[in-house]
């Protein structure tokens, strides 16, 4: 038996990266819709109650908009948007940050992506919030960088144009970036993280960095105790690794660029005072379309990396 999945918001950047995941699988039925169809009111909503299972890859009013259009009680969504990952009413699909995340995707009737950012935060801060290592109420920052694909069609077409604007830029210097909520919510902690992405002139990667003053925290945590929770927190994980024994210079942003692998470090100071946490993962990969997919699998009952770049 197959599932009939239908992807609304097929020719955009992520939905052509799901198009390449699910190509040639034999257990998926895809609805596609031509030109025309995409901007009818009428096909769309045919579509997406006809689905078994709808993944969403449109901005967050639009991704609500189709939420509402279905009426069929058996429809399964995953919402690629921000619009549904802070709602209490939807499973956040990333399942190696819950002991029980692969059940309750499994049994979920709608699932909202991870953001690219918040899936290397949390994956870094999670294990060591729930161990006691880190406190729930320490002031955390980020600092991360992405390939510019995780602008969209606009930046895209920004840093592809015949006078890219720079090399590297800072970008929501506000501090109001939106997925600092989503940051909040699943990490527990007490505060708000202060969060400084940027973008590289670079189409796809992404390197989320926390630093960590360990040596001022309670009981002043090593590197060694850092690492040993997260190895165990992702021993049986097929896409989260921790990273041991790797030389520094050989990190960049396209570390993991065109997998859908999440790779884990732990930097540390010559007197083990200072760390730095680091992850390393695709922004349209594990960040987006990969993550997808996985959700996907897990809901159909089959083995979480089909399709999956490893």
């Amino acid at each position: 038996m197959t599932t009939r999945v239908f992807v609304d918001g097929a020719v955009g950047t992520t939905g052509l990266e799901i198009a390449d995941r699910l190509e040639g699988r034999v257990d998926l039925d895809i609805i596609t819709l031509d030109d025309a169809q995409r901007r009818d009111a009428g096909a769309r909503r045919d579509a997406l109650n006809a689905a078994d299972l709808v993944i969403l890859c449109l901005p967050d009013d639009a991704a609500r908009e189709a939420v509402s259009l279905i009426d069929n009680p058996n429809t399964r969504v995953i919402d690629a948007s921000t619009a549904h990952r802070i709602s209490p009413d939807w499973t956040f699909g990333f399942h190696e940050i819950d002991p029980d995340g692969k059940r309750k995707i499994a049994g979920a009737m709608r699932v909202s992506n991870p953001g690219c950012y918040p899936t290397g935060f949390l994956a870094l801060i999670v294990p060591l919030l729930r161990a006691g290592i880190i406190p729930a109420e320490w002031p955390i920052s980020i600092n991360a960088v992405s390939g510019y694909s995780g602008g969209g069609k606009a930046m895209i077409a920004e840093f592809e144009s015949s006078n890219p604007p720079t090399a590297w830029r800072g970008y929501a210097l506000s501090l109001a970036h939106k997925h600092v909520s989503e940051m909040h919510r699943h990490s527990g902690l007490v505060h708000a993280p202060l969060f400084a992405p940027s973008v590289a002139n670079t189409y796809r990667g992404m390197i989320v960095d926390v630093p960590l003053l360990t040596g001022v925290m309670r009981d002043g945590p090593t590197s060694y105790v850092i690492s040993a929770i997260l190895r165990k927190a992702y021993t049986d994980c097929a896409l989260v690794n921790l990273v041991e024994d790797f030389d520094e210079a050989n990190l960049t942003i396209e570390h993991a660029a065109n997998t859908d692998r999440l790779d884990l470090f732990v930097f540390h100071s010559t007197d083990d005072k200072q760390v730095r946490l680091v992850a390393a993962l695709d922004n349209l990969g594990k960040g987006a379309a990969g993550a997808a997919v996985q959700s996907l699998n897990l809901m159909i009952g089959v083995d979480e990396i089909t399709g999956l770049r490893l």
